[in-house]
């Protein structure tokens, strides 16, 4: 199925609200790292039963060498950043936490302009600003 963008943008959005919302009950009585390990232990199995069933497995040494790093390196931030957002949430309100760590839009616009060299137009520069002055009156 051939959906525009923006509906799984918008999915991501919601499930990730609701990924802040169950990960803070969890991380209430267990330790944030271990909770980490549960949650990347169901999305592997669950990303790998969807690969199976859509037929999408490609052989990993047929991929490029660049493509092959470049998602390493994404996995690497992808866990770091988990394992940060869960130790957030076992500290602090999650209410305050998931601004915070919205901020990550800003990084993209930003990153994405240095290293992609995507365009920044005045609307996104504004959206990240006004982002950048959300997420800072929602904790302070």
């Amino acid at each position: 199925m051939n959906l525009d963008w923006r509906v799984y943008a918008v999915g991501s959005a919601l499930f990730a609200a609701l990924t802040a919302i169950f990960a803070k009950i969890g991380v209430s009585q267990v330790n944030s790292d271990l909770a980490t390990f549960i949650r990347t232990c169901v999305v592997v199995t669950m990303t790998a039963v969807i690969v199976w069933l859509r037929h999408e497995w490609q052989r990993p040494e047929l991929l490029t060498p660049g493509t092959l790093a470049a998602l390493v390196i994404s996995g690497v931030g992808t866990g770091l950043s988990w394992l940060c957002y869960f130790r957030a949430l076992q500290l602090g309100p999650a209410s305050l936490v998931a601004p915070v760590d919205k901020l990550s839009v800003v990084f993209v616009v930003l990153f994405s302009v240095l290293f992609l060299g995507e365009p920044l137009t005045w609307k996104g520069g504004l959206g990240a600003m006004l982002i950048t002055a959300g997420a800072i009156l929602m904790v302070l």
